[in-house]
């Protein structure tokens, strides 16, 4: 039975109360000038203080009684209110959140968030208004600044997040497309630069993972400033100036808190998120891509024939998808877009019909440039969509300015008009958007498989950061790759410990041909999941992550550093499994079965240096002897 199934129904028999006002709040006093939003029985809880003399606010983190995030400013600065000092509370309203919902992709598809509000209203001595709203939810605890309209451009926030020294944490310096790689550090040792969010700690409370759910165009990316010799990191904004129409409510400033698997299978990001936009979401099938640029997908791209060569190797597979690349529009500029027998100039028409005949649909790439005006946009995207494209690749858009997250505004609902599934290349990362928009299939937003300086320390790290937020597209599957840091069967267990709603395989045919062992387990692997849980693992070190698809559960491993054993309980498995690993042998994949008894059995694999493994397990019945479909 599902995780969340206890929660859907607290929440089902508490979601009448979430709806009725609350009283101003004096219980939960943590003292003169300080507040406590508690949580739920094994989670975290908020405090937050006002510093009754210079009447500056901070906001603290703990769970089990332990400090998680230390006492870390709180407030906002517009150009005609200062709301970060001189603050007195007003009052304090609370109220119960319970939410159910579904996405296309991600960890669950089935959604259940139960969270306890607090909104606390603050003015100034001017009499300057502002909203301070706190969540704490089972998996971590959220704020966001509301203010009424007047206010002016967004100068800056003063919120930062201050940790132990000591603690350890997992960074990646800020990159506009958030391409770099993430490195272990202590909070007090990691250099004075600016990272990227997200950002993941290890306290003595547990696990921090600093994130944020709701960006849109309304506001500004951000990024934290790392104080030297302190463990603080202060949040800064892409722009200087955020420019606000009417009321303002900022994005919500996330800390997902738990012990490590709480982290990894958290979805407080999309909780937080608005609901979505999209009312018919039949059309929208995330599954296996077949993504032949690292294949040498650049002469491909130019060339029909080649294509259809990759949709008959793909219809062979089952798999959905077929990705084309740069280079299938590269003579647009000579193209006659008024002639009405325009799309004739292209051979893309051709090979969505061979596709839809093979039960294929094609994926297409697209420049950010060809597609930042309304004109381009009202040009491009019917056109596709006509074609009977499935959706698109939007690439470099490589900013999270204000001006930038607008145009994610545009284009996400003129997709979304024009039946278009969404990979975006050279962008932000998800923070929700699965939830708004779920015909949004993927993000890369990663330091991932087209980079050549690649190591098992930073892919081990992802699940437990970049991953967390949502899907990523990593292209997983490079196995002709000679620099590869990853042993064949570590590389096949990215099919499963990376979440993607399009997972995008980046082999070659041939090199798919010459692993059968790795061909069956991607024709078995889907790209949705029903149910995700962290059997074992540490950032940088090795992770084991088991998703469940329907009846079936499939499994992915790898691990930095020395060959080990990994000894994983299986206590989600009920009665009896047959569990099917592929593991690497000595002279390639091998695939090797045993039958499991659940909740108490175990799976021990031996693993090579930087090795790992793949496996599926299905009910067992004494008739039973591959999991295959």
């Amino acid at each position: 039975m599902p995780k969340a199934t206890p929660i859907r129904l607290l929440g089902a028999l508490l979601l009448s109360l979430s709806l009725l006002p609350a009283p101003a709040a004096q219980a939960e006093q943590a003292g003169p000038s300080g507040w406590k939003v508690s949580g739920f029985p094994g989670g975290p809880a908020a405090e937050l203080a006002l510093d009754p003399q210079a009447g500056t606010l901070t906001l603290a983190a703990t769970r089990h009684g332990a400090p998680v995030l230390e006492p870390s400013p709180v407030g906002i600065v517009t150009e005609r209110a200062d709301l970060s000092q001189g603050l007195r509370l007003l009052h304090r309203r609370d109220r119960l959140v319970a939410e159910h919902y579904t996405t296309t992709v991600g960890k669950r598809l089935k959604r259940s968030a139960l969270m306890r509000e607090a909104t606390f209203a603050f003015q100034n001595a001017a009499g300057a208004r502002l909203d301070l709203i706190v969540r704490v939810a089972r998996d971590g605890v959220a704020y966001r600044y509301r203010l009424p309209d007047g206010y002016g451009p967004v100068l800056r926030e003063t919120s930062a997040y201050t940790l132990h020294q000591d603690a350890t944490a997992w960074l990646a310096r800020h990159r506009r497309d958030y391409e770099n790689p993430f490195v272990q550090y202590t909070a007090l040792t990691a250099p004075a630069a600016d990272f990227m969010v997200p950002a993941l700690f290890e306290t003595g409370g547990g696990h921090l993972l600093i994130t944020e759910s709701g960006l849109d165009g309304r506001y500004s990316g951000p990024r934290l400033a790392h104080e030297e010799g302190t463990g603080t990191y202060r949040l800064r904004l892409w722009d200087e100036q955020v420019q606000v129409d009417g009321a303002l409510e900022s994005p919500w400033r996330v800390l997902v808190i738990g012990d490590l698997a709480t982290v990894t299978e958290s979805t407080l990001v999309d909780d937080l998120a608005p609901a979505s936009k999209v009312r018919d979401t039949s059309w929208i099938a995330p599954d296996q891509v077949l993504w032949t640029w690292l294949a040498g997908g650049r002469e491909a791209g130019q060339s029909l024939e080649i294509q259809k060569g990759y949709v008959d190797y793909a219809a062979a597979r089952g798999w959905p998808y077929v990705a084309v690349d740069a280079g299938w529009y590269f003579l647009k500029d000579q193209w006659d877009v008024t002639d009405p027998d325009w799309p004739a100039t292209s051979w893309i028409p051709q090979l969505v019909e061979y596709g839809r005949a093979k039960s294929v649909g094609i994926i297409v790439w697209i420049h950010f440039r060809d597609l930042d005006t309304p004109e381009e946009r009202a040009l491009w995207l019917p056109t596709l969509s006509r074609w009977g494209v499935r959706g698109v690749k939007i690439d470099f858009m490589d900013a999270e300015s204000q001006e930038r997250l607008r145009w994610y505004d545009e284009i996400l609902p003129a997709t979304a008009a024009n039946r278009l599934l969404v990979n975006f290349h050279g962008s932000t990362i998800p923070k929700g958007v699965h939830r708004t928009w779920p015909h949004v299939m993927t993000m890369e937003g990663v330091h991932g498989g087209e980079k050549r300086t690649l190591t098992t320390a930073h892919l081990t790290t992802l699940p437990f950061t970049r991953n967390v937020v949502g899907s990523m597209d990593y292209t997983p599957m490079a196995f002709h790759r000679p620099a590869r840091p990853t042993s064949d069967a570590h590389e096949l267990g990215l099919a499963v410990t990376y979440e993607s709603g399009l997972q995008n395989l980046a082999g070659t045919v041939e090199s798919y041909q010459s692993r059968p062992e790795a061909e069956r387990f991607l024709e078995q692997v889907p790209s949705a999941w029903d149910e995700t849980r962290l059997l074992s693992g540490r950032p940088g070190d090795h992770v084991v992550l088991a998703r469940r698809s329907g009846d079936r559960w499939f499994v992915g491993a790898g691990v930095s550093g020395p060959a080990r054993g990994l000894d994983v309980p299986l206590t989600m498995l009920h009665g009896r499994w047959l569990v099917e690993v592929v593991r690497d042998g000595e002279t390639g994949l091998v695939r090797e079965s045993q039958v499991i008894d659940g909740p108490h059995g175990r799976l021990s694999v031996p693993v090579p240096g930087e090795g790992g493994y793949a496996a599926i397990a299905c009910r067992w019945h004494p008739r039973i002897t591959t999991c295959d479909r």
